[in-house]
């Protein structure tokens, strides 16, 4: 049987339903449909999310298929004229899983941030993440930091 061919594209405003897609990934990837799933924004919201230069969504694809995907986000910095992206959110769909996926899809990012003049992306692990642990050693320097989370 033939390698399956996977291709990363940059979502677009127009393309809400890729991010419908990649949202179904998410709920079943991280075993959270109820954050993903039970009250889904309206098309306008999405395109309007979509439009802001400062959200990235890039999905990988296979076919039509949405088999993988990230959203990241570009923080300004005020110190100098330079930016951080933030990857909030990074899935690849069990079946697709150990073909690279993930790495096509955060060098994807690291042409996006190349071009915005990023000094770094970064991203977060939940401790027990092997997988996801190995992925970004293999990608970037480790720090070991404390998350708050602090309500509004």
């Amino acid at each position: 049987m033939a390698e399956k061919q996977y291709r990363t594209k940059r979502v677009t405003a127009a393309e809400t339903a890729l991010l419908r897609q990649l949202n179904d990934l998410f709920a079943e990837a991280f075993d959270d449909p109820s954050t993903y799933r039970d009250a889904p924004p309206s098309d306008e919201y999405l395109e309007r999310a979509l439009a802001k230069d400062d959200l990235v969504v890039v999905v990988a694809l296979a076919g039509g298929e949405v088999v993988g995907g990230l959203v990241a986000y570009e923080l300004a910095k005020l110190e100098r004229e330079w930016s951080e992206i933030y990857i909030y959110d990074l899935a690849v769909a069990e079946p697709h899983r150990r073909r690279g996926i993930a790495t096509r899809l955060i060098d994807h990012l690291r042409d996006i941030a190349r071009v915005r003049g990023a000094w770094v992306i970064y991203v977060q692990a939940d401790y027990g993440d092997e997988p996801a642990i190995r992925l970004y050693t293999k990608l970037g320097a480790r720090e070991d930091v404390m998350h708050f989370d602090i309500r509004p």
